[in-house]
Formats: structure tokens, C-alpha cells, sequence
């Protein structure tokens, strides 16, 4: 009787959060797996049963390869970028340096800025001819250039401010990783002759791989979930050289209100995060020490 009273006092414990996800998050996944294989509802037609129409549709869509190869470039260029800046930020800030703290403030400022507001601050930055970026580059002598409006140059620029915004944010999980390593270690790889990049190396980075891991999961779903920035600053041009999957979701959904459509493409993206996932976590996970 003891047992079961205290088991079920870890259900109820557990009740109002396994609630929550259950109502707004995987009710809501199921729901859209359902609508994948309907059609849009109209006026005067209800929804009906269309099978895997929406997915063939995908298959024949140029604008949705277009997305998944933008979205590809999209995280190759921000989340090793992103995580690398971060670390070196936290190492910089960990160290005996003078005026750290207001350091530590300026590199975690983007962070907490709206991204509808650092877009524009940005979008200030890359405005041909009077732009801070164009006004740098003239007194080098080079030429102008409209660095949002050229399918070459649009898509990473987009990137650096996703860097810039996202750096910040994971450097605060590295630098409290990195106050939680004894001091005692590096005394003794200081008394064993290790260099400071033998010791952050055999040391330090095996160390960190829990957070790591953590901030690696956080950078791939950020660079399948951030689009406020592409709305306000590209809105996925020119010539689709910035959509995204979530933009292209948007535009579908809300734009042209192809909900059928739209939930065959959240299906899709749903199922690649998962994968990466699950990725993640398998190559990853060995290399882990935890404390």
C-alpha cells in the first residue's frame, strides 16, 4: 500500500508537465500528421481524405528542394560557426582579464534583442550605398554592392546575423561549463609540463561534451526554427535564395492557406529533426563524460 501511495504520488508529481506536452506537443504532431493526408478545407467544400497527394505534391515542388538546399547551407554555415564562436567567447571571459563582466555583457547583448530588431539593426548594416557595410567598403575602394539583393551574397548574410544573435546565448552555457571544472586540473597538467592547448584538448573539451551536445541540439533546431529574421529582411529572395523550410511552411500555410500542403511539409520537417536527433545523440553520446 505504501508503495503504490508513493508511486502514485510521482504521477500526480508528474502530471500537470506530461499534461502540457501531451496537449502542446504531441497532440498537436499527431493532429498534423493527419491533416498531411487531407485536403485544404474550402468555403463551400470540406476536408476530404487524399492519401499521400500532399506528399507527392512535395516530391514536384522545385520551390520545397530549393528550401531543403537553402536550409542544408543554412546550417552548415551558422551551427559549427555559431558553437566555435561561443566556446572561444567563454574561454576569453573564463580568464584573468580586466573588465571581463562588461565583456561578458557585450557578447551576450545580442541574445537578449528581439529578432525582429536585430533584423533591422542589420538590414541598416547591409543597405547599398548608405549602409555601415557599404560605407566600409567604399573607403577601401571597392565597389557597391546590394548585398540582400544578390542571390550570391543574400543567403550569407542572413547567416552572420544568426551568428551574430546566436553566439552570445551559447556562450553563457560554455562559460558556466567551464567554471564548474575543478582548478586542481590544471594545476596538475601545469605541474606535468602540458601545454595550455594540451590541457584544453585532453582536458577541458572532454569535459564540456555534455554541453557540447546540448548546445549542438539547441543550434540545429534553432537553424530550422528562426524565420523572423528572413521575414523581415529578404522574405525569402530574391528568386528564392533565402527561403528556408519554415518560411516556405509559412508562405504555403498563411500565404497561399494550403493547410494540407503545409502539414505534409511540417511532417517532413518534424521527421528530420528527429533523425538528427537521434544522430546526435548516437555519435555523440560515446564521447561523453559526464561528472
Amino acid at each position: 500500500m505504501k508503495r503504490f501511495s508513493l508511486q502514485l504520488h510521482g504521477w500526480l508529481l508528474l502530471l500537470p508537465a506530461a499534461s502540457l506536452l501531451a496537449f502542446f506537443t504531441h497532440y498537436p504532431a499527431l493532429a498534423t500528421l493527419g491533416h498531411s493526408f487531407m485536403s485544404t478545407p474550402k468555403a463551400n467544400r470540406p476536408s476530404v481524405f487524399v492519401g499521400p497527394d500532399n506528399y507527392l505534391t512535395l516530391i514536384e515542388d522545385p520551390v520545397f528542394w530549393r528550401a531543403v538546399e537553402n536550409n542544408f547551407w543554412y546550417c552548415v554555415g551558422t551551427i559549427p560557426l555559431s558553437i566555435a564562436l561561443a566556446l572561444m567567447m567563454a574561454l576569453w571571459v573564463n580568464g584573468r582579464l580586466a573588465g571581463k563582466g562588461w565583456l561578458r555583457l557585450a557578447f551576450f547583448t545580442p541574445t537578449v534583442l528581439p529578432m525582429v530588431a536585430v533584423a533591422n539593426i542589420w538590414l541598416f548594416f547591409y543597405t547599398p550605398q548608405y549602409g555601415l557595410l557599404e560605407q566600409c567598403t567604399s573607403l577601401l575602394g571597392l565597389p557597391s554592392h546590394n548585398w540582400l539583393g544578390s542571390p550570391s551574397t543574400a543567403l550569407f548574410c542572413v547567416i552572420i546575423v544568426t551568428v551574430w544573435k546566436e553566439a552570445g546565448f551559447f556562450m553563457i552555457f560554455y562559460l558556466a561549463a567551464l567554471q564548474q571544472i575543478p582548478p586542481v586540473y590544471a594545476e596538475a597538467a601545469a605541474i606535468e609540463g602540458a601545454s595550455r592547448w594540451t590541457y584544453f584538448r585532453r582536458i577541458v573539451f572532454p569535459l564540456l561534451m555534455p554541453t557540447t551536445l546540448f548546445v549542438l541540439i539547441n543550434a540545429v533546431i534553432n537553424s530550422f526554427r528562426l524565420v523572423d529574421h528572413i521575414v523581415v529582411m529578404t522574405r525569402g529572395g530574391p528568386d528564392n535564395a533565402t527561403t528556408v523550410l519554415l518560411f516556405h511552411l509559412y508562405e504555403v500555410g498563411f500565404k497561399f492557406w494550403d493547410m494540407g500542403y503545409a502539414a505534409a511539409i511540417t511532417v517532413v520537417l518534424l521527421a528530420v529533426l528527429a533523425l538528427l536527433a537521434l544522430v546526435q545523440f548516437g555519435l555523440l553520446e560515446r564521447r561523453i563524460h559526464y561528472r
